[in-house]
């Protein structure tokens, strides 16, 4: 016979009360156990001997624990599976890059060049699901044989358009059956990229091309950079070369790139202004780069004008396949107009030799009060803050800005107390990854099945992407540490913005809001870093699935996430994490803060 209590349930919930309410009770149980007395220290991995808490800092604990709990009973309630993993998406999704869909961009209505722009509204409600890899997908090669041959079926160009590329291009890389081989320096001929480079570095009146940061060169800005050749060399000088060029749908040099562990995005000279401040280049290199500069009333070039800095230098190099070949047609083809504009933005032609022509920008910012009446017109003071994708003006940008120093006396600039202090922070926490990621990562990396023995340095990270630079700490630390990485600092759009710092220190930056998918193609990072970008992140429209989705999608197979953050933002992304099929691991650094790494690797998925 039930007791009274039993025939109370039965009379509210029928005979048998369902099985999600008896799940809720349950999960509500302990989670009030939880918050009463029990320790969450058990939830984590521990670095160190764990100490005893103070009062506050348990409360605090318990507190966020309980957020967290709430949250993923409401998940429970409401019948969403915590663990359940996402699927993958199709075939065609394999070098998915979201905002740039011509197709998509045209039935939208934008025309006139605007279609093959970045136009990431388009692209807001997509299917959510993990870009897989290619069938032929391998692992790329340790670095540094990894710069030199890749494998071909982890890029989309096929061999007829490889072929069919440049004439230099052809000369510096070999197709063999399943990789793609650039020469050595060493095995350059005559007219390859570093005879090339030492002819820029005489044109500027340097005796070769390791003068270039003697010079004041140390960031320069490669429109069309080919398969980053030329990047290449300039990475081997320790000057800091990055590749944009367009989005392209049947092969990429921006992906190749990439691929080749060297410094690109994809960055588009067509309607909108690049992602960099005002005065952000000493130098910017466009060789055979298929750019008309006086279209649109020249404001292509007045983009150059503004992220180049007082003293910085305009390399131009034309074709030598087209149709007058002669230095003497490039003179009057398109010298003539250039010659004509480049005095109204205060340039003058330093040197022109064969194809290639370089013109100064003035370190002298009264130039642009001297000009003749009818010359382009100056910006209003404070146009350029924060230029994420911005029209392109019909003024020149800069002139006021309190950055503007010529190239050559920019080393004499005093870096902010913040910066000595965000420097000496990543200093410790760089050891502090190393320690915890050797030997997975940057040595003796664990042997996979049918590998041959890893060559030194054992180096299976070059790419590196910190999602909150903050000042760049983390790239200075790498320096100092000689690890043979480079890293795109990224400065989100309502963080504080430090990235004109960044670029000063001759590392490579850019502005973007997370709410967005990244300017790049798949599986183009080894190691995604984010400092309190979650907790940041967490008071804007984000969807924190879709922004965890879009670090899988340019994260490489085997690649790694290195997450810092409050311990209730770690354990929501770690069931994040899970949906994603990353192999995740959350570490209490046990320094008396709430902070907590979330530490993830993704996996090779074959399928």
């Amino acid at each position: 016979m039930r007791s009274s209590w039993s025939n109370k349930l039965s009379l509210i919930f029928g005979p048998r009360p369902p099985l999600n309410w008896l799940l809720l009770c349950l999960i509500s149980v302990l989670a009030l156990i939880a918050v009463l007395g029990s320790s969450s220290s058990n939830t984590f991995d521990s670095l160190t001997p764990i100490s005893v808490p103070d009062i506050y800092t348990n409360y605090r604990r318990l507190k966020e624990q309980a957020a967290v709990d709430y949250l993923e009973l409401r998940s429970l309630s409401l019948g969403a599976s915590r663990q359940r993993e996402l699927g993958l998406c199709g075939r065609e999704r394999e070098n998915y890059v979201p905002c740039y869909n011509v197709s998509a961009n045209l039935f939208a209505g934008f025309k006139d060049g605007e279609e093959f722009d970045r136009q990431c509204e388009v692209s807001r409600n997509r299917e959510r699901c993990l870009v897989r890899p290619p069938k032929d997908y391998k692992i790329p090669l340790r670095w540094p044989a990894g710069r030199d041959v890749i494998w071909s079926g982890n890029v989309k160009i096929t061999k007829d358009q490889f072929l069919s590329s440049g004439s230099m291009t052809k000369r510096l890389m070999l197709l063999e059956e399943n990789q793609i081989a650039f020469h050595s320096e060493d095995g350059l001929i005559f007219d390859g990229v570093k005879d090339y480079s030492l002819q820029i570095a005489k044109m500027l009146g340097l005796s070769d091309d390791s003068q270039f940061l003697q010079a004041g060169v140390q960031t320069v800005l490669d429109i069309g950079c080919g398969f980053g050749s030329f990047g290449a060399h300039l990475v081997s000088l320790n000057v800091m070369a990055i590749c944009i060029a367009a989005y392209e749908a049947t092969g990429s040099q921006v992906q190749l790139t990439l691929e080749r562990g060297l410094p690109a995005m994809i960055g588009n000279f067509i309607t909108r202004q690049l992602p960099y401040p005002a005065l952000s280049f000493e130098m910017v290199h466009c060789a055979q780069c298929g750019i008309v500069w006086d279209k649109k009333d020249w404001t292509l070039l007045l983009e150059v004008d503004r992220v180049l800095k007082p003293g910085g230098y305009f390399v131009l190099t034309s074709s030598t396949s087209q149709p007058y070949g002669s230095s003497l047609s490039m003179k009057n083809s398109m010298l003539t107009p250039m010659e004509e504009m480049t005095p109204k933005i205060c340039w003058t032609l330093k040197a022109q030799q064969y194809e290639t022509f370089i013109w100064q920008k003035t370190v002298d910012s009264d130039c642009y009060t001297s000009r003749k009446q009818g010359a382009i017109p100056l910006c209003n003071e404070g146009h350029d803050v924060r230029s994420y994708y911005k029209p392109l003006v019909s003024c020149i940008s800069g002139t006021t800005n309190k950055r503007w120093t010529p190239i050559r006396n920019r080393s004499s600039r005093v870096q902010p107390d913040d910066f000595f202090e965000d420097l000496q922070i990543w200093r410790s926490a760089l050891k502090n990854y190393w320690s915890l990621l050797t030997p997975l990562i940057f040595s003796d990396h664990p042997k996979r099945p049918g590998d041959e023995d890893p060559l030194p340095p054992f180096n299976m990270i070059r790419n590196v992407m910190d999602m909150s630079a903050h000042y760049g700490g983390l790239n200075a630390a790498f320096l100092e540490e000689r690890k043979s990485v480079w890293v795109m600092n990224v400065v989100p759009v309502n963080a504080l913005y430090t990235l004109p710092l960044i670029l000063d220190l001759g590392f490579a930056g850019v502005l973007h809001d997370w709410c967005e998918p990244f300017p790049t193609y798949p599986r183009t990072y080894d190691l995604l870093h984010a400092n309190g970008l979650l907790s940041h992140l967490s008071s804007e429209r984000c969807s924190m699935m879709d922004l965890f989705l879009e670090m899988d999608r340019i994260l490489r197979p085997e690649g790694w996430v290195v997450l810092c953050d409050k311990v209730g933002a770690i354990e929501m992304a770690r069931m994040f994490a899970t949906q994603i099929r990353w192999e995740a691991r959350v570490i209490d650094l046990q320094n008396g803060s709430d902070q907590r790494l979330l530490v993830c690797q993704k996996p090779f998925v074959k399928k």
